[in-house]
């Protein structure tokens, strides 16, 4: 396979995804960063694929146009079908299962890798993916047994995530968003977003061998193109007005949160706001 064909497939798979239903262009620079994801991983055609926190299927339909018609993904995500808006995991999956890659991909949502119930055989997997999920888990040792319990089942890791290390003053709106969440996770204050655990790719590289996985390469990741510095801005500041999650919250972390988004406010943009860089990692 020539993997720098692999970005010239976007826009088709852009198209093919329930979200481009609500904005193609916003759907197009995902499934572009994702593929030059994969294109750097140099996944093999007649790959099998186990991605974790799969979500719409943004990385899942790369992974499978990678993997080609003799390859498999398993897209697994704790989340139920009717989660997300404005399309949920599940339209998003049946959009995905009904065009030309659905006989690659299973998917299994509601399924949480730590069940005892639920497993792979042994090396089942060439590679075991988690793309822009892992700020999602509750905390770093969810994450980190949830890695040693995926180990015996494949042989890769490849990682990516975002860089809580600003390269320039315009990401630090983002960058903000990111740690208020992050702080009122921490302090008991629970929901749904995207932003959980907030940790650095230092953390992670600490977190790896005590799940069994050993480094072996870490690059930077151009996020130019994406608007998910405007997102969480967007969704840090409603939390920040939510009378609901600010009384989870010790008066001085409360008044703490309000600061810090009295801050936000002073330095974002309505639009266009700067992404943070992201990161890849691969282990073995």
């Amino acid at each position: 396979m020539n993997y720098s064909d692999l970005g010239a497939t976007a826009p088709s798979l852009a198209a093919g995804m329930a979200a481009a239903d609500h904005g193609l262009d916003v759907q197009l620079s995902q499934t572009r960063h994702r593929a030059a994801l994969v294109a750097g991983w140099r996944i093999a055609p007649g790959s099998r694929v186990l991605e974790l926190g799969c979500g719409q299927g943004d990385m899942t339909a790369v992974l499978a146009e990678a993997v080609g018609p003799e390859g498999r993904v398993v897209a697994v995500d704790v989340a139920e079908p009717s989660y997300g808006a404005p399309v949920t995991l599940g339209d998003s999956a049946a959009r995905l299962a009904s065009g030309p890659l659905g006989t690659r991909i299973e998917f299994r949502f509601g399924t949480d890798l730590l069940d005892p119930s639920v497993g792979f055989p042994e090396g089942a997997f060439d590679h075991v993916v988690l793309a822009h999920c892992s700020w999602y888990f509750a905390s770093l040792g969810q994450l980190r047994d949830t890695l040693a319990r995926v180990r015996t089942w494949s042989r890769r890791l490849w990682f990516a995530e975002w860089d809580l290390t600003p390269a320039s003053g315009d990401q630090l709106a983002h960058l903000l968003a990111v740690l208020i969440q992050g702080q009122m996770e921490a302090a008991g204050s629970h929901g749904e977003g995207n932003v959980r655990t907030p940790f650095s790719r230092e953390a992670l590289l600490r977190l790896l061998p005590e799940a069994g996985w050993a480094a072996d390469g870490s690059r930077p990741v151009d996020t130019e193109e994406l608007q998910d510095g405007d997102w969480e801005i967007a969704a840090c500041l409603d939390l920040a007005g939510t009378e609901e999650r600010l009384a989870a919250l010790s008066e001085p972390m409360r008044q703490l949160v309000l600061s810090q988004a009295d801050a936000l406010r002073s330095i974002a943009k309505p639009r266009g706001n700067r992404a943070l860089a992201a990161y890849s990692v691969t282990a073995c």
